[in-house]
């Protein structure tokens, strides 16, 4: 049987009167002998219908006609007195009937609730100010939580409520997870309700059992207001909010991009998270969180753009955080993802060898750090080459811009190169090369590879001079402008020496899918 649902033929007349607040119909009925104590499926009689309806003359005349401690405080199939009825539906005068008739106001109903807790919970201050009046036990678990009266008051965010309770309860009453009321109120955004438990003694740098404080949540969730509160009343910002000592709640608004209350915990926590060993710069979670508008905040207020070594998360610098973490990302880059990399190189981040590797597979990313950064010199440059021919189905994204920013072609000469790479990408990549100086090997194989394309036309004089220059010059050198311009030639050859028609010519040949 369903004790939520009242079945109509198991209601009693006089029960039904009641519900319906018909006093007079209670009154006569009453005079004819009917019982009060009938239940229905739910196991509620007369008393508990009056109590929830909004009649309280129908509950005075039941209380009268058949008093006792027994019929007051007769329970529901789910453990529900009369006033606990009367209490969630803010029936004032019934709970004041109730309790004048030994209403005990501090039964639990069989989900560990109260009267006064269903009181908090409707946000009926009157019945709430009656019942503690009258002795109603304001502390204590009232939910399967754990959850206390105030923790609920807390919840709903009704100032008036909590600055009653505040008085009779405990400030520090805590649920299953270790939270008391006033992380309650910092986590759901009530300010005026931490201010009010704060000053009636409550601490603001309590912490929950996974040791996040009330300024930790409160910065998370965006609740400015009672950032600012947590602050005036003393919280710590620099209060570690996990077990390896290094989260804060400068953390938890970079990572959840709530900048205003960044910009306002940037002024106020140790910077000791910024580089020290064993810490983590909150750059890393502005990252991790991909808020390109928490870099900000953070980078003018000098915070490093390399930051530490982060051995929590796996990476030596935000860079390689972001490189790394956006491997997996199938959707590829977006501007606010190239914000985050564009402003730490702006900031001064270097680029790792991972970063570059990792880089590879980003089309958006990796143009950004060859701008800021150019190409890794002397031997690393040759690892980056040799880690990049083990990305060959990506060599359509990657190659023309190692080249153009001034990497040996030489470097390339291999195997992979030249049996693994689409006919169309090996085809510009020849156009860097002296066919005629190729090893034995790899112009047997390029001799195969163009049967599936032949060349349109024999390489022109000036494309040889182009390239022994280049060899003379070096591929870095060339690839500056700055450079060229100082060269003794004719300005209308700075172009062509820079193979920017080649780089043009092949532009959308790269765009396509199908040659990655």
């Amino acid at each position: 049987m369903d004790f939520a649902e009242c079945y109509q033929d198991t209601c009693s007349a006089l029960a039904l009167a009641a519900r319906q607040g018909d006093a007079r119909q209670v009154q006569r009925l009453l005079k004819l002998g009917y019982s009060g104590d009938v239940k229905d499926n739910r196991g509620w009689n007369a008393l508990h219908e009056a109590a929830a309806s909004a009649s309280s003359e129908c509950a005075r005349l039941l209380l009268n006609a058949a008093g006792g401690s027994d019929y007051v405080n007769a329970l529901t199939h789910n453990g529900e007195t009369a006033i606990y009825l009367a209490a969630k539906n803010g029936r004032t005068r019934s709970v004041r009937w109730l309790v004048k008739a030994g209403a005990d106001a501090s039964l639990k109903t069989s989900d560990l609730s109260c009267p006064l807790f269903a009181a908090v919970d409707g946000c009926h201050v009157d019945v709430v100010k009656l019942l503690i009046k009258h002795g109603a036990e304001a502390n204590g678990e009232r939910s399967a939580s754990g959850w206390s009266c105030l923790h609920q008051a807390s919840f709903k965010g009704h100032a008036e409520i909590v600055q009653v309770l505040a008085g009779v309860s405990n400030l520090e009453a805590t649920d299953d997870y270790g939270i008391t009321p006033l992380f309650v109120a910092a986590q759901y955004g009530h300010s005026q309700c931490v201010e009010i438990l704060a000053e009636a003694g409550a601490s603001v740098n309590c912490q929950a059992t996974d040791l996040a404080t009330p300024l930790l949540i409160a910065a998370q969730e965006g609740h400015l207001s009672c950032v600012e509160a947590l602050l005036h009343h003393g919280a710590n910002p620099d209060l570690f909010c996990n077990q390896e000592q290094w989260q804060l709640p400068i953390h938890a608004a970079a990572q959840f991009g709530q900048i205003r209350i960044l910009q306002r915990l940037v002024d106020v926590t140790c910077r000791d998270c910024d580089r020290a060993e064993g810490k983590v710069s909150p750059v890393y979670l502005a990252v991790l969180g991909e808020k390109a508008a928490s870099l900000r905040p953070l980078l003018q207020a000098g915070y490093s753009a390399d930051a530490q070594p982060c051995p929590q998360f796996g990476y030596g610098c935000p860079l390689e955080l972001w490189t790394g973490f956006k491997i997996c990302d199938e959707q590829g880059s977006c501007d606010p993802e190239k914000e985050i990399v564009r402003s730490l190189l702006a900031a001064g981040a270097q680029a790792s060898e991972r970063a570059y590797v990792c880089a590879l597979r980003h089309s958006e990313v990796l143009p950004l750090i060859l701008d800021y950064r150019g190409l890794p010199g002397g031997e690393d440059g040759a690892k980056l080459a040799k880690r990049a021919l083990l990305e060959m189905w990506n060599a359509a994204h990657w190659l023309p811009l190692l080249l153009k920013a001034g990497m040996d072609p030489s470097l390339f000469l291999n195997c992979k190169m030249f049996e693994e790479t689409h006919i169309n990408v090996l085809c510009f990549f020849l156009e860097f090369l002296n066919w005629s100086t190729l090893p034995a090997e790899l112009q047997t194989t390029l001799t195969r590879r163009l049967a599936e394309m032949p060349p349109s036309s024999v390489p022109a004089l000036a494309h040889l001079c182009r390239l022994a220059l280049r060899d003379a010059a070096g591929s870095d050198r060339l690839a500056k402008k700055s450079f060229v311009q100082r060269l003794p030639i004719p300005s209308i050859l700075h172009d062509y020496l820079q193979f920017s028609s080649v780089f043009r010519a092949y532009r959308n040949t790269f765009s396509s899918p199908s040659n990655s």
